[in-house]
């Protein structure tokens, strides 16, 4: 799945970067390169993090997990 990042220059240096569509994701790093795999890290922590609160809160309360699809219309 790709991902939309913001990498953004810093005065002091190196780079900061943050995904769009994961607003809890955010990185940096001293070049590019080393933060976009920064990023990359950190987008998997999130959704790891996502899917055990889903599972939880599947299980606690017997909910129910479905998907939806939205097209975009631009």
């Amino acid at each position: 799945m790709k991902y939309t990042v913001i990498l953004e220059p810093q005065e002091e240096g190196g780079f900061t970067v943050q995904c769009l569509e994961l607003p809890g994701a955010i990185s940096q790093g001293e070049t590019k390169e080393e933060a976009l795999k920064n990023i990359k890290e950190a987008i998997e922590l999130v959704l790891e993090v996502i899917q055990e609160d889903v599972e939880e809160q599947v299980k606690s309360n017997h909910a129910e997990i479905s998907q939806v699809e939205v097209v975009n219309v631009t």
